[in-house]
């Protein structure tokens, strides 16, 4: 060995070196097989498994918050041509939130000209721990634009989100309404939102009738609620009515009590009567004036204030959500307090739908048939026009008692429905979770003021009743 007397490295023979450590390397490769060899025979290595077995990872690591923001989700606060609300979720790593808004471009140029807005913000610790809940009003939008949006921290962000606010005109435009999602949410009733969303692209909103969650303390439920809606919430407005699941009633009180997921997940139009900030309220859409009541308390108040809504209507259709049935489905749940209190409301002013949940079956009302229509259609009139539905879209099913005013009923059955407005003319269409139609039908209203005309079309499928034959009810 030599050492260089300038820089005092080494140098050393590459040959000696190179023939020293191949020697040692097979020696060590003899011995290493001779172990294994000896360990094989001996059965050690046969009771291994191929891979450890696999370990299910609890609901609340799954929906746990993080910096990077979840639960995102439209929803209509005012105006929809002009205005439009977005909320999402972080942890608490970053307390300030923004969101960023483009108008739509053909390339990626739009990212340098978003508009950044601080959001407003509140905060609930629950089982998955402790999150703040981000919201930014979008005002001053162009009628039918397409934008786009993302939120976050400043560093952790979403993807960017399209999304398009309406008309201020009335114009044709289709929405999807589902009832309760409630239970199993995840694995069943994920698969139903998007099937309804693949059959109408189209849907500028979606409409959910109450019991949105089982358990409304429950955050992985409503982990399990946005991940099922996933993409489709931040792209498209979410119309939300509450049910009896998402209320509580703290111990020896009657009041009941707003889930505080509610207020802090949802950005809702603040229109409606005192004390039901977010849960009963308005806003109109291209034409149509869609109005969601609180079927679960207030019922009085309510109405008074449904009466002045509806009596200041310059919108050509009136639709209106809630939770509870006017009309019962079974003859051991019945909601008499709802018909006393709002049934002379929507009649008086010619309520056009009615949209509900809480059943856990399927039932759709009509009127006396005025004529028949070639091909076995019927067409039906009556004095209000107004038709009732009640539909399930989550997995939780009740039995139904079949009454004279159902024109369709189903058990068993989950269910999503399209409901598209032109003109004159509402068309509606039912369709089972396999993507069947199951009911449909159409009204239109007449230019002279007079009651709505019912079209019903033939079912293209035998009822789905466990006792087809039992008609008890008569309303």
């Amino acid at each position: 060995m030599e050492t260089d007397r300038d820089t005092g490295s080494l140098h050393t023979n590459p040959s000696f070196h190179s023939e020293r450590t191949r020697g040692a390397g097979l020696r060590v490769l003899v011995i290493i097989q001779q172990v294994f060899m000896a360990l094989f025979l001996a059965g050690v290595f046969t009771a291994m498994p191929c891979r450890s077995e696999p370990v299910k990872v609890p609901d609340e690591i799954i929906y746990k918050p993080s910096p990077v923001p979840d639960r995102i989700i439209l929803t209509p606060v005012g105006d929809p041509s002009r205005m439009m609300a977005v909320t999402w979720r972080s942890d608490t790593s970053a307390p300030q939130g923004y969101a960023q808004i483009a108008r739509a471009e053909h390339g990626p140029g739009f990212v340098s000209k978003a508009l950044q807005i601080p959001s407003a913000t509140t905060s609930l610790s629950t089982e998955t721990g402790a999150a703040i809940y981000h919201s930014v009003i979008f005002t001053d939008l162009l009628p039918e634009t397409g934008y786009v949006y993302r939120v976050g921290d400043g560093l952790n962000w979403s993807e960017w989100f399209p999304v398009q606010n309406s008309s201020d005109q009335s114009a044709p435009f289709s929405f999807i309404y589902l009832g309760d999602s409630q239970n199993d949410i995840r694995s069943l009733w994920s698969r139903v939102i998007r099937l309804a969303f693949s059959k109408a692209p189209e849907a500028r909103f979606l409409l959910h009738a109450g019991d949105l969650v089982n358990n409304w303390w429950r955050d992985v439920e409503w982990g399990q609620w946005f991940s099922a809606g996933a993409w489709l919430n931040g792209s498209f407005p979410s119309v939300v009515t509450p049910g009896n699941h998402e209320y509580y009633r703290n111990e020896g009180s009657e009041a009941s009590l707003l889930t505080p997921h509610w207020r802090a997940q949802f950005t809702l139009p603040l229109n409606g009567p005192p004390d039901l900030e977010e849960t009963a309220y308005y806003f109109d859409y291209q034409g149509v004036r869609i109005i969601s009541l609180d079927s679960n308390r207030l019922l009085r108040r309510q109405a008074e204030w449904l009466s002045t809504v509806l009596a200041d209507n310059p919108a050509r259709w009136t639709l209106v959500t809630f939770h509870h049935p006017i009309f019962p489905s079974s003859s051991n749940r019945d909601y008499p307090a709802l018909r006393e209190r709002w049934l002379p409301v929507l009649n008086n002013y010619k309520v056009d739908l009615v949209l509900q949940g809480h059943e856990h079956c399927y039932s759709r009302s009509g009127q006396q048939i005025c004529q028949n229509v070639a091909g076995g259609t019927t067409v039906q009139c009556a004095t209000s026009g107004t038709v009732y539905v009640t539909s399930i879209s989550g997995p939780k099913m009740y039995d139904l008692h079949r009454m004279d005013w159902m024109v369709r009923a189903a058990e068993d059955t989950q269910l999503f429905q399209i409901i598209r407005i032109d003109g004159n003319t509402l068309s509606y269409q039912a369709f089972t979770a396999a993507g069947d139609l199951y009911d449909r039908f159409d009204l239109v209203k007449p230019p002279d003021g007079k009651p709505n005309q019912l079209i019903s079309y033939p079912p293209v499928m035998p009822e789905r009743l466990r006792h087809p034959e039992a008609l008890i009810g008569i309303w």
